[in-house]
C-alpha cells in the first residue's frame, strides 16, 4: 500500500526557491527539521518494540490478529461448556425428578403392606393377651412405625430437594393437631416412664397441617428419645400475630456447639438408650427445610443439663367451621357404629376389620360399592387409588354421598399431594395419610359420629 502526502519529508531537502519565513533563519528551519526527524524515529522504535519481540509494524499487526482469534477460540469453548453445564444441569434436574417419582412410586408399594401389618398389630394390642405376648405386639408396632418413618423420611427429603413438595396451606384450630399429638405420644411417654403435659389452645392457626404435624412429631420424638426420666411439655403461646408451639424436656440440653450442626442431614446425638440409636439422621433437616418452605421461624433454647425447648411460630388465622376436622377431645364411643370400608388391597380390608372390629363398630369391606351390604353407612372410609382402570375414590364417595345425604366420608391416601388434599377438602371430605395412625382415625370416627347424633336425634 502506498501513502502520499502532500506535505514535504522533514528528510527532504529544503527548496531554496522558497523564501524563508520573515524572523527565521534558513539554519534555524533546518535544525528543528532535524530534530522533529528524530522525534518520529523514536516513536517508530517504540510503537515497534510495543508489539514483538524483534518484530516491525507488520509482525505487531500478525501478533494483534493472532491475539484476537484466541480470544474467540477461547470464547467459543467457554459458551461450549456453558451450554455442556446447562445440559448437565437439566439432566441432573431430570434424574433428581425421576428419583423421586421412583421413590413415590416404591413408598406407595411399600406403604400397602405396611399399612396393613400396622392395622393388624393395633387390633391385636387391643385384644387381652399375655404380658410376654402383648410385650412382643408392641415390640412389632414399634419397628413397623421405625419402618414408616425411615420410608417417610427419604420420601420427604427427596421431594424436598426436588422442590415438588407443595404446602396446601389452610386455618384451623391449633387443637385439631396438638390434642391429637398429644394423645398419641402420651402412651409413648409413659411406656418410658415419663410425663407428657399438654396446655390446650383455643388458638386458630395458618399452615399445612400434615407438614405442621411432621414438625411438631419430630420435636416430640425427639423429646422422648433423649429424655430418661422427668417430663415432657407440650404448649404454645402468643406472639403478636404468631403462635409459639413449643415441645420442652427435662433431657441432658444440647452443647451450644452441637446447637446448629444437629439440622445437617445425618447428623444424630447420643441417644437415651441403644434401643434408640435408630434412623437415618434426617428428622431436623427436613424439619428446617419444612419451616423454611412454610415460613415458620424455628427456634431453640439448651443448657447442658438443663434440658432443650424447640419451637416453631405458625401465623394466625380465621377459624373455618368444618364439621369433619379431628377435635382434640377423646374418641367418642364407637362401638355399633356402622362403618363401610371400600379398598382394594384385601389384605388392608382385613387389618380395617380386625380394628374397627375391636372397637365394638360394624364393618362392611369391599373392593367396590358393589360389594357392600348390610344396614346403611353412618361413615365410609374410602382409598383414594382403587386400582388401574377403576374410578378413584373420590368419585364412589359422590356416588355414595348422593345415594345417603349427609354421609361422612373419611379418604384414605399415600399420595401428599396438595392438590388432591385440598380438592377432598372442598367436597368436605376428611382425608387421612397412610400408613393410618389408629388413635387419630379412632378420634376422628368419634367426632364424625358425634356431630351426627344431634341430626338423628331430631329425626
Amino acid at each position: 500500500m502506498v501513502c502520499t502526502s502532500t506535505r514535504p519529508s522533514p528528510e527532504w531537502p529544503l527548496d531554496p526557491r522558497r523564501p524563508p519565513e520573515p524572523g527565521v533563519s534558513p539554519e534555524a528551519l533546518a535544525a528543528e527539521n532535524e530534530r522533529l526527524r528524530r522525534i518520529c524515529a523514536a516513536l517508530i522504535e517504540r510503537v515497534e518494540a510495543g508489539g514483538v519481540p524483534h518484530g516491525g509494524p507488520y509482525g505487531a499487526f500478525e501478533h494483534s490478529v493472532l491475539l484476537a482469534e484466541q480470544v474467540r477460540e477461547r470464547t467459543e469453548t467457554l459458551q461450549r461448556t456453558l451450554a455442556a453445564l446447562e445440559r448437565s444441569r437439566a439432566d441432573a434436574e431430570a434424574a433428581n425428578l425421576s428419583k423421586t417419582r421412583f421413590l413415590a412410586a416404591v413408598s406407595h408399594d411399600l406403604l400397602q403392606p405396611l399399612n396393613a401389618a400396622r392395622l393388624f398389630a393395633s387390633a391385636l394390642e387391643g385384644h387381652r393377651l399375655p404380658d410376654e405376648s402383648h410385650r412382643l405386639v408392641g415390640s412389632i408396632n414399634r419397628s413397623l412405625k421405625d419402618v414408616e418413618t425411615l420410608i417417610g423420611s427419604l420420601v420427604d427429603i427427596s421431594r424436598l430437594d426436588a422442590g415438588v413438595l407443595r404446602p396446601d396451606v389452610t386455618s384451623f384450630p391449633a387443637e385439631e393437631l396438638l390434642g391429637v399429638l398429644a394423645e398419641e405420644y402420651r402412651q409413648v411417654a409413659t411406656s418410658r416412664g415419663l410425663e407428657l403435659r399438654h396446655v390446650p389452645s383455643r388458638a386458630v392457626i395458618t399452615s399445612d397441617l400434615a407438614l405442621l404435624a411432621r414438625v411438631v412429631r419430630n420435636f416430640l420424638s425427639n423429646a422422648i428419645r433423649y429424655t430418661r426420666h422427668g417430663r415432657i411439655l407440650l404448649g404454645c403461646r402468643r406472639r403478636g400475630d404468631w403462635l409459639e408451639i413449643l415441645v420442652g424436656d427435662t433431657g441432658p440440653g444440647i452443647e451450644p456447639a452441637q446447637q446448629r450442626v444437629i439440622f445437617d442431614e445425618f447428623h444424630r446425638l447420643e441417644a437415651s438408650g441403644e434401643e434408640d440409636d435408630r434412623g437415618l439422621g434426617l428428622g431436623l433437616a427436613i424439619v428446617e427445610r419444612i419451616a423454611g418452605m412454610l415460613g415458620h421461624p424455628l427456634a431453640l433454647a439448651s443448657r447442658p443439663g438443663q434440658g432443650s425447648l424447640f419451637s416453631v411460630r405458625v401465623p394466625c388465622g380465621t377459624e373455618q367451621v368444618n364439621h369433619q376436622s379431628v377435635a382434640h377431645e377423646a374418641p367418642g364411643p364407637l362401638a355399633g357404629a356402622n362403618v363401610w370400608v371400600i379398598d382394594n388391597d384385601a389384605d388392608i380390608r382385613d387389618g380395617m376389620e380386625a380394628l374397627l372390629g375391636g372397637w365394638g363398630c360394624r364393618v362392611a369391606s369391599a373392593a367396590s360399592p358393589q360389594g357392600l351390604q348390610g344396614p346403611p353407612p353412618q361413615v365410609l372410609l374410602v382409598d383414594y387409588h382403587l386400582g388401574e382402570g377403576q374410578p378413584d375414590g373420590l368419585a364412589v364417595a359422590g356416588r355414595l354421598c348422593r345415594r345417603f345425604p349427609g354421609l361422612p366420608v373419611v379418604v384414605i391416601t399415600a399420595n401428599h399431594d396438595a392438590a388432591l388434599k385440598a380438592h377432598i377438602r372442598e367436597e368436605g371430605y376428611a382425608c387421612l395419610h397412610k400408613p393410618l395412625k389408629p388413635l387419630r382415625l379412632r378420634v376422628l370416627l368419634g367426632n364424625l359420629l358425634e356431630a351426627q347424633r344431634p341430626r338423628r336425634s331430631a329425626r
